[in-house]
């Protein structure tokens, strides 16, 4: 039994390495079940998803190392932007001249800049601003963003009530 284990661990270990052929890390059933494990609840036992997805708590503790490792997934705090004290946010559409990547790059930097995409239509890229105020939006994009090599323009669209946010999508 004790070979079957090691055995079964090494297979084990192969298949949650391998990359696909997109260079993403290849993920068997049992990472995509300890992924939604941990998106219904960030702070579940080892132990209790080990019961789930029928591994002991070292197991699982070893998958979701390499899976943080590896950058599949992250676990932290979502907090409501309001309650600590950032009272704006924005979602700015930007048009870039030339390399879109480096201004990509360039806002990904930005500490006030949460989420960063490149995009097909009618903007290259979309950027997520959260901010302290108004006045301090308003230096973000027109100081910060509007000042980087290659941007062309830029359109804001200012939250004005966040009525979902969630990051239960699952996995496939």
């Amino acid at each position: 039994m004790h070979s079957e284990a090691v055995a079964s661990r090494s297979a084990d270990q192969r298949d949650s390495s391998r990359e696909s052929r997109h260079g993403t890390p290849h993920l068997d059933a049992v990472s995509l079940a300890i992924i939604e494990q941990l998106q219904e609840d960030g702070r579940r036992p080892y132990a209790a998803i080990g019961k789930a997805v029928g591994l002991s708590e070292a197991a699982v503790r070893q998958r979701v190392q390499k899976l943080l490792d590896q950058g599949v997934m992250q676990i932290v705090a979502v907090t409501d932007p309001l309650t600590v004290g950032f009272r704006r946010q924005a979602m700015v559409g930007i048009n870039v001249e030339g390399d879109v990547e480096s201004a990509a790059d360039a806002l990904s930097a930005m500490s006030e800049v949460e989420y960063v995409v490149m995009t097909a239509g009618s903007f290259d890229i979309l950027a997520e601003i959260v901010c302290e105020d108004d006045d301090h939006l308003l230096d973000v994009i027109n100081k910060r963003i509007r000042a980087l090599p290659g941007v062309r323009s830029t359109e804001s669209f200012v939250y004005l009530k966040l009525k979902k946010q969630t990051y239960m999508w699952g996995t496939r």
